[in-house]
């Protein structure tokens, strides 16, 4: 979904006026701080002002008001960021054009354990409902995470197990409701002291029906194709979606330090459009009953952190997770294809402590993970996936003069019924930064990052109707290797803040699905095989924000961004790129009451891949509003009309974009209250 992005961009302008610090205190008494600061990439911690790294984050405030909806289509809009958009209850974030197992979703700096990069109809195992934090992190310089996040990284940052210890008791209850799609959310949760142990409790439950469109949901170039005419339907149908997600934590904080565990059990039930006809006069019951998927995962993590008073390092940090993965595929009531992923993976760290400017960070990672798949679409055998890798990261920073660097080496082994595959890859990025003048930051960047193949591109040999596929794996691959360089803006002063980050990114062993021509004899799907090839990324993502008028706790901003990304292989455009995009906003903030207006628009994209339509342009509307109506400002209650004009919107990233259109003109409104 689009509609959201009026609230988020006002409420990303406020982050950027105010630290992690502002988050745990009550608006009434919050001061402006200048820099926010940012883990993900950087475990030592680096404000968003002197980071090479392009990162957007959503803290709480942000993601109270945002819509109930999968992490895709959270992010969606935000520079540089698209999605899969496949369903509402399947979505996964496309960052610079890239996506699947190129982009890395993790839950407090740990992978999901899933299967969401296996397929785009895969729904990532979390929701944003149980965030106190989200930051996307944009481009591969992210070498504590490897090469699985050469695309980018977008990190879930919970409070299920507790750093610090509650002022009492705090916590947190949302609702909203949405007509587009009949939609109601419901979520809450609760942090407690009893001593030094400190207990959370949280749950979340969503409920949406089939979402309705502006327009006959098949796109004319496909209805042109079948020699068909647009129906009156104006609902795009299979995409309801139900999900509970209930969690507990318990952490004992101490002086130097804590020590915590946490369980979190998620169940969702979401419907997967497809290309359906009206039934057949002569025999009504003839047709295929719609495809839905229930998805429920159990994980467990451990987290502890032990700080020093002298030595080399600062602090070691500790983190693990156990997870159970079962998706399972119905036609109708029939079960069709499961697929399994269970597995566990750790990482250890240890802060060097600062001195005269120099940070960083020594880490090691384990992974260890079996992915099976059962039914008449298991078109990737049985995997036993595992990884070890060991990194560093560092960082000199004297003010005017600085420079970045990190290091990582990575062993894995995937071993299946059809073959046993092992790579060992180094990754390396470098950087220099200098500050002429206080409010301006200026950085360039370098990395070379490998990433070994996933087990669908490697051993994939079957029916994938997700894609409309008949998928082909080459288990000769070799790794892929991005060689990358960025330029980064930072300017504050004043009224006026400005972020620009450009990029260019050769691939060499670029792994791309493509086309043979052919189709399968038994599924009747077109032949499609990964292969190899060179590769050439260009881009920018910039964001601008000017405050008109500004008195006291009342002011009035001007917010703009855009995106760009042209992708070239040597056999061809890449498929599924997104268009440019241009956002512009006006945001008034008081002490009582926040409104925002946004207009979005996002070019055609006519530069397709073999066997891929265009699509054209769109315009999205919105406007949204927030009222806080008591004195201590805990009670928030926000309503956001999104496309006001009824566009027709198609997210050129999706594989179903010809079939399901971006929601309708739609209202949506709730509260939260924060205690």
């Amino acid at each position: 979904m689009i509609s959201h992005r009026a609230l988020l961009l006002a409420a990303a302008s406020w982050t950027a006026l105010a630290g992690v610090a502002a988050a745990q205190t009550p608006p009434q008494q919050r001061e402006i701080v200048v820099e926010d600061v940012i883990v993900t990439g950087a475990p030592f911690g680096v404000t968003d002002r002197a980071s090479l790294l392009a990162v957007d984050v959503l803290d709480e405030e942000d993601l109270a008001v945002a819509p109930a909806a999968t992490l895709g289509d959270l992010v969606n809009g935000l520079p540089g960021v698209r999605s899969t958009n496949f369903a509402p209850g399947a979505s996964r974030p496309v960052i610079r054009g890239l996506s699947g197992p190129r982009v890395q979703v993790l839950t407090n700096g740990l992978g999901m354990i899933d299967a969401s990069s296996v397929s785009p109809d895969h729904q990532v195992a979390v929701d944003p409902g149980e965030a106190r934090r989200i930051e996307i992190v944009r481009g591969p310089s992210t070498l504590v995470f490897g090469g699985s996040a050469i695309g980018g990284v977008v990190n879930i940052i919970d409070d299920r197990i507790p750093t610090e210890r509650a002022d009492g008791v705090d916590g947190h209850v949302s609702a909203q409701a949405s007509t587009v799609d009949d939609g109601s959310s419901f979520g809450a949760r609760l942090k407690a002291n009893a001593g030094p142990l400190v207990l959370t409790v949280d749950g979340f439950t969503r409920d949406s029906s089939d979402y309705d469109v502006p327009v006959f949901p098949e796109s004319q170039a496909l209805l042109d194709e079948e020699g068909e005419t647009a129906g009156d339907e104006r609902t795009v149908h299979n995409t309801s979606v139900q999900l509970d997600q209930y969690g507990a934590g318990a952490s004992w904080i101490g002086s130097r330090g804590f020590i915590g565990v946490s369980a979190k059990h998620v169940d969702t039930t979401y419907g997967v459009p497809g290309h359906e006809h009206e039934p057949d006069p002569l025999d009504p019951d003839a047709h295929e009953e719609g495809v839905s998927i229930g998805l429920e995962q159990t994980r467990y993590d451990l987290r502890g952190e032990l700080t020093f008073a002298s030595g080399p390092f600062s602090a070691a940090r500790l983190s693990a997770g156990w997870a159970d993965y079962a998706h399972t595929e119905f036609e109708g009531d029939e079960i069709g294809t499961q697929f399994f992923s269970d597995g566990a993976e750790g990482r250890f760290e240890l802060i060097q402590r600062e001195r005269n400017g120099w940070q960083g960070v020594i880490g090691a990672q384990l992974l260890d993970r079996t992915f099976d798949a059962v039914g008449d679409e298991a078109y990737v055998p049985r995997t036993d996936i595992s990884e070890q890798g060991l990194y560093t990261v560092q960082r000199f920073d004297r003010g005017g003069l600085g420079f970045e660097g990190g290091l990582r080496l990575d062993k894995r082994s995937l071993e299946s019924l059809a073959a046993e595959r092992d790579f060992t890859n180094v990754s390396a990025s470098a950087g220099l930064f200098f500050r002429p003048a206080p409010p301006l930051f200026l950085g360039l960047s370098v990395a070379r990052n490998e990433r070994a193949p996933s087990e669908v591109e490697l051993f994939a040999e079957g029916a994938h109707v997700a894609t409309g596929a008949f998928e082909v794996g080459d288990i000769d691959l070799d790794s892929e290797v991005a060689t990358s360089v960025e330029a980064t803006v930072h300017y504050a002063q004043g009224p006026f803040e400005f972020d620009l980050h450009a990029y260019a990114a050769n691939y060499d062993g670029f792994i791309d699905l493509r086309p043979t021509g052919v189709d399968d004899v038994d599924s009747g799907l077109p032949i499609f095989e990964y292969v190899q090839t060179d590769a050439e990324f260009r881009g920018f993502e910039a964001e601008a924000d000017y405050r008109l008028w500004e008195s006291g706790q009342r002011s009035l901003t001007l917010t703009g961004a855009a995106d760009w990304v042209r992708a070239t292989t040597d056999l061809g455009a890449a498929a599924r790129i997104p268009p440019w995009s241009v956002t512009a906003g006006l945001e008034w903030a008081s002490r009582r009451f926040d409104a925002g207006l946004e207009v979005r628009h996002v070019g055609e994209q006519d530069r397709t891949a073999a066997f891929e339509r265009p699509t054209d342009s769109y315009t999205l509307v919105s406007l949204n509003g927030a009222i806080r109506p008591f004195a201590d400002r805990n009670v928030t209650v926000f309503v956001e009309a999104s496309n006001l004009t009824d566009a027709e919107a198609r997210e050129h990233a999706s594989f179903q974009k010809d079939i399901a259109p971006l929601p309708g003109r739609s209202l949506r409104a709730g509260v939260t209250w924060r205690f």
